[in-house]
């Protein structure tokens, strides 16, 4: 899974260019196992490409453009928790509420880590992604991405040509940012460690800067904290960003009510899709053409059907089923004639005899009296009944009756017989 990793230039920064788009932003893209495959630092616009591709976009939105807060909120449902969160923060707030996206972490000690950004720009940056074709998009605090060191505080500076944004991370749940305009672009160092001083009076401070602007902050720092360098400067890289943004759940994207969530990346099925729909089309093409040929086949078995039921039987002008009206009329004829239909009684009865005679044959008196209590005709099927008591050769007789064509079903003590003749 590829993920680019873009950390934005400041609200600030972009209001005082005509073409905040044109801004450099510093990049990463990210294969399997957090591997940088590539980065740099370029214009937003010249990552659209890049956007487009990657299969999820996360952006570091710049910690001046985001406020944290930690407040105690009762227990809440999801939508509930929306919809009281502008009356929890309303209070602490210099804007209008319903002006910005706020978005709460989960519930630690009691207290729950709120973020509020501007919602004009974060729908700005969401529209921007989506334009340049970005499937799933991910806005996280930069602040909350700095490494976290207990009893320390560490900060980074990035650039946006004269202007500076300062990173600040307090705290595991807590950070600010603040942009940082020096009069002369040779006080930048000297601007920034005086502020990280005011900012943070006694704790140590860890500073990230880029790789070319640490020799001047080392000496910057010399030169101010002679008696206490509790300030320790390194060059800044992407994989200590990447490594804090992994552990950030809150996501600021999802508050502005975009879709900005994952979605299917259709261009990657477009020929599966298209090669499914053809084999459809072809399955559902085939089927109609043999249920059609079956169907003239049907039409011209059943009109050859009829026509010949009605050379038989010209008087017959009702035809529903010409086969059953061909073996009923058959089988009245045969019985006018006086021949024995296979389901007659006689027939059965006859039948059934000659079964009974050898699976038990007689032993002087008559063979069926002593066992068999009635024989009822009905339906075309004779019901033998026995005598309680008696015990039935069943399976013999099922055998004995199957090779005169008769059929045996066994039922509450009686037998069923019938033809099995079609």
């Amino acid at each position: 899974m590829s993920i680019l990793y873009i950390r934005l230039p400041s609200k600030v920064a972009a209001d005082n260019t005509q073409h905040w788009i044109a801004l450099p932003c510093p990049f990463a893209l990210v294969s399997r196992g957090d591997a940088i495959e590539r980065e740099g630092v370029v214009p937003l616009a010249d990552l659209a490409d890049m956007v487009g591709k990657a299969q999820r976009v996360v952006l570091l939105i710049a910690a001046s453009d985001v406020t944290l807060l930690r407040l105690q909120v009762p227990p809440l449902s999801a939508a509930r928790l929306r919809a009281a969160l502008p009356h929890l923060v309303e209070d602490q707030l210099m804007s209008d509420p319903a002006e910005c996206v706020i978005v709460a972490g989960p519930s630690f000690e009691g207290l729950r880590t709120v973020a509020v950004v501007n919602r004009a720009w974060l729908e700005i940056l969401s529209k921007t992604m989506m334009t340049f074709g970005a499937n799933n998009i991910t806005g996280l605090p930069a602040q909350l991405c700095l490494p976290f060191q207990a009893g320390a505080v560490s900060a980074a500076v990035a650039g946006q040509g004269a202007d500076l944004d300062l990173t600040l991370r307090l705290s595991e749940h807590e950070g600010i940012g603040l942009p940082i305009m020096p009069e002369q672009p040779e006080a930048a160092a000297n601007e920034v460690i005086q502020t990280l001083c005011t900012l943070v009076p006694e704790k140590p401070v860890t500073l990230y800067v880029p790789q070319e602007d640490v020799p001047g902050y080392r000496e910057t720092v010399d030169t101010l904290l002679a008696l206490d360098q509790r300030v320790t400067v390194y060059a800044d890289n992407w994989s200590r960003w990447i490594t804090g943004a992994n552990d950030v759940s809150l996501n600021l994207m999802g508050g502005t009510g975009a879709d900005s969530g994952a979605k299917v990346d259709w261009r990657s099925w477009r020929w599966p899709l298209v090669l499914a729909t053809i084999a459809l089309l072809v399955n559902v093409v085939g089927l109609n053409i043999d249920w059609w040929r079956m169907k003239r086949e049907s039409d011209a078995l059943r009109t050859t059907m009829i026509q010949t039921y009605k050379t038989a039987y010209p008087k017959d002008t009702v035809i529903l089923d010409p086969i059953a009206q061909m073996r009923k009329n058959i089988a009245n004829a045969q019985h006018d004639a006086g021949q024995v239909a296979p389901d007659d009684f006689t027939a059965l009865a006859s039948n059934f005899g000659e079964a009974w005679e050898k699976v038990m044959p007689a032993t002087g008196s008559p063979p069926v009296i002593p066992t068999v209590a009635s024989i009822e005709y009905s339906n075309r099927s004779l019901s033998v009944r026995m005598k309680e008591g008696v015990k039935m050769p069943t399976e013999k007789m099922k055998t004995a009756l199957a090779a005169r064509n008769l059929s045996l079903k066994q039922s509450d003590g009686v037998w069923q017989i019938r033809s099995s003749s079609k």
